[in-house]
């Protein structure tokens, strides 16, 4: 049976009109009506909510569905997930572009005398809020995953790199010594990060909540 039909159905047997139907739904009337008839398809999303509006089992939606619509679902997963995955991309490489521009400004903007200066603006103030503010958004959206919460530590060792790179790169530059990158300056942004993207986690997930609400 096609899809269209079984919504359609499943819409009557509630005992629901396409307006009501689609005001619990958050649709358009026309919406309802096209999905009804064939013209288009509803997203997953939306089966599953019309799953427990009409109190219908999704196995009883999706079992020997017509496998145009399977492979509308698979298609449609796949571009969400391929979009996350660039936008969390776009993401670390404005995170790593501020990061660079860092560096360029210590070694070709910054003299002696502006150094005080620089690492308050940039080491103490613009990398710090950066990673809040990219992890929050990281986390809001939902990109990553499980995996998402390991940007954190990294955010704490490219924070870490900067710092090396900088005023330490200097200051074996002029004494001509080597030293170690300062491991615990880690920790601190690390932790930023991790606030961060806690906050945006649980922003998603109300968010999410009221969605399915």
């Amino acid at each position: 049976m096609d899809i269209g039909i079984k919504i359609r159905q499943a819409r009557i047997n509630a005992k629901l009109t396409q307006d009501e139907a689609a005001a619990a739904l958050d649709v358009s009337r026309q919406t309802i009506s096209n999905w009804e008839t064939g013209k288009t398809y509803p997203d997953i999303v939306s089966v599953v909510k019309m799953s427990d509006l009409y109190g219908i089992s999704l196995d009883h939606l999706l079992k020997d569905e017509n496998a145009d619509y399977v492979d509308y679902l698979r298609e449609s997963t796949d571009v969400v997930g391929s979009r996350h995955r660039q936008s969390f991309l776009l993401l670390v490489l404005a995170y790593l572009g501020i990061w660079a521009v860092s560096l360029i400004v210590f070694w070709f903007f910054t003299s002696g005398s502006d150094a005080m200066g620089y690492s308050i603006m940039f080491l103490w103030v613009l990398l710090p809020v950066t990673t809040f503010v990219i992890s929050l958004l990281i986390g809001k959206n939902g990109y990553g995953g499980r995996a998402k919460w390991l940007t954190c530590p990294a955010f704490g060792v490219m924070y870490m790199l900067a710092d090396y790179a900088t005023f330490r790169a200097a200051n074996m530059a002029a004494f001509g010594h080597f030293n170690l990158p300062v491991f615990s300056t880690i920790l601190p942004v690390a932790v930023i990060s991790l606030i961060g993207m806690a906050i945006g986690s649980e922003l998603h997930q109300s968010a999410a909540g009221k969605r399915q609400g």
